[in-house]
């Protein structure tokens, strides 16, 4: 009779208490949602010119790129030239920073076209992007 309320008593311990587990495994989420760095891609795939003097952008929050044929992409829509500063103005916070994409096959015209509309709508922080040549 004794053995068998020692049995009965131990088979209500032998669960593995998850407890601990999943406080770690949300903990983690957080911090990985909170240093994740959310930036506005521009929708398009543009082929960037070459620089030897490229250097990263870990600032940039908006994306505007601009594509051979002339259409500037925000957001993952097409966008006016003549609008794209006041889009752009809307998805910036604080001090963040633009990255243009030019296709290597656009005009400059264009390019300096937005870039002005760009800070025209308060957007100080402008930039080109390019990709580094191995040379």
């Amino acid at each position: 009779m004794r053995r068998r309320r020692l049995r009965e008593a131990s088979d209500d311990t032998t669960g593995i208490d998850l407890t601990p587990m999943l406080d770690v495994v949300f903990i983690m989420l957080i911090f990985f949602i909170v240093t994740t760095s959310f930036i506005k891609e521009s929708g398009v795939e543009i082929e960037r010119p070459q620089s030897s003097e490229a250097t990263a952008r870990p600032d940039t929050q908006v994306l505007v790129a601009i594509t051979q044929d002339g259409a500037v992409w925000v957001d993952g829509e097409a966008v006016d030239a003549h609008r794209v500063g006041a889009k752009v103005a809307a998805l910036v916070s604080g001090n963040g920073s633009v990255v243009v994409q030019a296709d290597r096959r656009s005009t400059t015209g264009l390019l300096l076209e937005v870039m002005d509309r760009i800070r025209q709508a308060g957007v100080d922080n402008v930039a080109v992007a390019a990709n580094r040549d191995a040379g």
